[in-house]
């Protein structure tokens, strides 16, 4: 996957647990809540720097941090906050598990969490979901997803991509040939080609492959996947493909959706914000200047209010 490692977020140098929570609990005891200085240290601060804070506020004050902040905190406001304090693979699961329940399954979710990760934060995602739920990713995703939708999420969930090789261009020719086989070649698409390639091959064998198609059908894979493909499989397998050819540009898109039309989907611009600020979130940002013409952080600007906003820009980093 062409994913880049461009933080917003990089903890600080000269890091002292006990003293954050001090000032974390100062911020939050008797009357009113000093919401910029939560805002300061905890956007600041790396995931692993406050899990350390957590730490010694539990052993400090005998309380649990994040119910301390609920008890103070409201609205997107608190759920940034609530996402920051969490362990990335136990927030994204958290989000899996909220997509899943109830009426209806929001398929958007789990393509953006499962098609875009690497096998490694795959894995530690399928651990902490049964860790926390008490019943394995895969089990409660193929109950609420179907088809061919379903298999290509199983073969990701129980680790079917091999990493490991290095990219070999004559399979990768075979690959494609395979691919155009399946779909421009013949009536009707064979789905479970796709599935097979686009879940097993490495990101790094996904892209020679898919150069090896545009020599043998003279258009894109994606362009191949929408003509040929619909529905959620359609949407999964495009994300793969633009993961490994843009990661950055994939996520910008998807936070432009977010915020555009009737309504902000909140959920998503917390999430995406949140979970790649320490991955990628300056390239997300550059590319979202490159695809739109517009900043992120202007756009984030107009569509949030308060220190909601306070806690996404301060994520954002320096325009």
């Amino acid at each position: 996957m062409a994913t880049v490692h461009e933080p917003t977020v990089v903890g600080v140098a000269h890091f002292n647990a006990a003293e954050d929570a001090a000032a974390l609990r100062g911020a939050m005891k008797g009357f009113g809540t000093d919401e910029d200085a939560i805002i300061e240290i905890l956007t600041s601060r790396s995931n692993a720097q406050r899990q350390a804070i957590s730490q010694a506020f539990t052993h400090e004050y005998g309380r649990d941090i994040i119910e301390d902040l609920k008890s103070e905190l409201g609205g997107h406001f608190e759920d940034v906050i609530v996402a920051l304090m969490l362990p990335p693979a136990e927030y994204l699961c958290k989000e899996l598990h909220h997509c899943m329940e109830g009426m209806g399954t929001d398929e958007k979710v789990l393509v953006e969490i499962l098609c875009t990760r690497t096998k490694k934060e795959i894995a530690e995602i399928v651990e902490a979901y049964e860790r926390l739920y008490n019943r394995p990713l895969a089990e409660h995703m193929c109950s609420e997803t179907s088809g061919d939708f379903r298999r290509l999420l199983t073969l990701i969930v129980t680790g079917a991509r091999d990493e490991e090789a290095g990219v070999d261009q004559a399979r990768a020719a075979e690959a494609a040939q395979q691919l155009y086989d399946a779909g421009e070649a013949k009536w009707g698409t064979d789905e479970e080609i796709f599935n097979k390639i686009l879940a097993h091959e490495s990101f790094g064998q996904l892209r020679a492959i898919f150069e090896e198609y545009k020599n043998i059908s003279g258009r894109t894979i994606e362009q191949a996947i929408k003509a040929e493909i619909a529905g959620e499989l359609s949407e999964a397998l495009s994300a793969i493909v633009e993961c490994v050819e843009n990661h950055a540009a994939w996520f910008a898109q998807r936070l432009r959706d977010a915020m555009q039309g009737l309504g902000t989907d909140d959920r998503t611009l917390i999430r995406i914000i949140v979970s790649r600020s320490e991955r990628d979130l300056a390239a997300i940002k550059r590319e979202y200047e490159v695809l739109y013409n517009k900043t992120l952080g202007s756009e984030v600007r107009g569509e949030t209010s308060g220190d909601y906003r306070k806690a996404l820009i301060a994520l954002l980093g320096p325009a």
